[in-house]
């Protein structure tokens, strides 16, 4: 089979260790393959050409459903829309080619030693992927989808025994926990290296990987939080409105009547409403006032609040024509309203980058001009405890979900996925919240238009959830929580300088070895 097959195969397999399939051995097999692949390629060309080609099966089958939202609802031309969505796996792929590029210049020099093998896979290659990761997370506002260190979330048969890590490092540690077992994997089979290592290094490599996975079962166990008081009853809204009617403006009364009623609907002792991102499709100033006047009332019968999504339009100034715009959540209820601007904004989707102007001809999306807000905002104070909101995207970045701890005792995401149809985006994404919940420790609550709606404990577990594409309400008990992980004190910081002293350490052993 030819090289770049095997390649391909190996990273579209990697897309089963993720949401909905939670099939985490899969992200071993397809990191060994890359990894094997890797160390076998003869030249610093090859090994870029597999970390591309493994990127390419790992986005074009994981990530392709990006195609939904640019051809059926933004009405781009379909071979454009198939186009842009190649060229931007493209782009994504640079990230492992880049990886297995610099690892193979870090490793391949003058010398060699029985420990050369080792090193390579044990420490050079697994850190170069996971620094590759983290900077396609980071570089144009970032899209760290598909990070291999969501494959240890709760939710397959099988148990995922380096999720106790998301308290600790977050997503990218277990990313490197996952990437050094991988290449422990291809040591531990002698063919694939045509190179020998001592029976007893190879007894010292199963017992250490076996010692880190039993580590992180045990770390599970920890309670890293505490209940800051009674279980909360709270009711999350999913209104599943068709994307392609939610802004027409023929369809306005009725989704307003759909979420009154859904309100209405509500258990009468639920003592928080949350509705989905943008779920009333109209500025706020032009919700008629009686409407809020009611969804506020509803709220204050049950002695609670209500928080829902919606834009929000203001005026730069008093003397001038010009508006911002921000997509927001605003909250009202028996607490004094408050409002949480969304900070990270989604590229073509919130806002347009520069040079790419040209996009508005063919992108057919409403809204696509907003402001993003403060970076640092303070949780909502309402059905008596701190809330932290965060919109849609936002979950998908760990170290800005951290922000408002320890003060929050609750995490509310609100989303609106319908733009992506009947994919796997939805369930991709609501992984990001069950990764958040673990590394901070906290409830993590969904509100979205059409899935996945769901609670999630401080474990990461989706404890109840409403299917996908119905309209209903989920009434839970939400415990609200308190204390702080060292990933909340400590955020990327921890994996960052682990990955910096082992790359910066093997380009000098390079430079010097180059230099005899």
């Amino acid at each position: 089979m030819p090289l770049w097959l095997i390649s391909f195969l190996a990273g579209a397999a990697g897309v089963l260790a993720f949401a909905p399939f939670y099939a985490w051995p899969f992200a071993l097999f397809s990191l060994a393959a890359l990894f094997a692949l890797w160390y076998k390629a003869v030249s610093a060309k090859q090994a870029a050409l597999v970390g591309f080609v493994w990127g390419m099966g790992l986005f074009l089958t994981g990530a392709s459903w990006l195609y939904v939202a640019l051809h059926v609802y933004g009405n781009m031309p379909a071979p454009l829309a198939a186009l842009s969505i190649f060229l931007f796996c493209c782009y994504l792929s640079l990230y492992p080619a880049l990886a297995c590029l610099v690892a193979y210049k870090l490793h391949r020099r003058r010398g060699s030693s029985q420990n050369q093998p080792m090193v390579a896979l044990l420490l050079i290659m697994p850190a170069c992927f996971v620094a590759a990761e983290h900077l396609r997370g980071w570089v144009v506002t970032g899209f760290p989808w598909l990070v291999e260190g969501y494959s240890q979330t709760p939710g397959g048969l099988v148990l995922a025994p380096l999720s106790g890590y998301a308290p600790i490092f977050g997503a990218f540690g277990i990313s490197w926990l996952l990437a050094i077992t991988a290449g422990a994997g291809v040591l531990l089979i002698k063919p694939l290296l045509g190179a020998a290592i001592s029976r007893s290094r190879m007894l010292i490599l199963a017992t250490s990987i076996v010692l880190i996975w039993a580590v992180g079962i045990a770390l599970s166990q920890i309670d890293w939080s505490a209940p800051s008081g009674a279980p909360l009853k709270v009711a999350l809204v999913q209104g599943n409105i068709d994307q392609q009617l939610k802004w027409r403006e023929d369809q306005r009364a009725a989704t307003l009547d759909n979420y009154f009623e859904l309100v209405k609907e509500t258990d009468t002792a639920a003592k928080l409403i949350v509705l989905p991102e943008t779920a009333l499709p109209v500025f706020l100033d032009e919700i008629p006032k009686d409407y809020l006047a009611a969804l506020k009332l509803r709220a204050e019968k049950n002695d609670g609040d209500l928080i829902m999504g919606v834009p929000i339009a203001q005026r730069v100034n008093l003397t001038d024509t010009a508006y911002t715009y921000a997509n927001a959540a605003i909250s009202m209820g028996v607490s004094p309203p408050q409002r949480y601007d969304k900070v990270h904004l989604v590229a073509f989707g919130e806002f347009i980058p520069p040079l790419f102007s040209w996009a508005y001809h063919w992108l057919q999306i409403p809204l696509a001009g907003f402001t993003p807000g403060p970076q640092t905002q303070a949780p909502m104070r309402v059905s008596g405890h701190f809330v932290a909101v965060n919109i849609c995207y936002e979950d998908a970045f760990g170290y800005e979900i951290s922000r408002p701890l320890p003060t929050a005792e609750l995490l509310v995401n609100i989303a609106n996925m319908a733009w992506y149809g009947h994919s796997l985006a939805a369930d991709q994404h609501a992984q990001f919240s069950q990764m958040r919940a673990m590394e901070t420790s906290r409830w993590m609550l969904r509100s979205t238009n059409t899935g996945l709606t769901a609670a999630i404990n401080e474990r990461g577990e989706i404890v109840k959830f409403l299917p996908q594409f119905t309209r209903g309400v989920l009434n839970i008990e939400a415990i609200p929580r308190q204390g702080i992980t060292p990933y909340v004190r400590w955020r990327e910081a921890p994996v960052l300088i682990g990955l910096a002293v082992v790359l910066l350490a093997s380009f000098f052993i390079r430079r010097r070895a180059s230099v005899k």
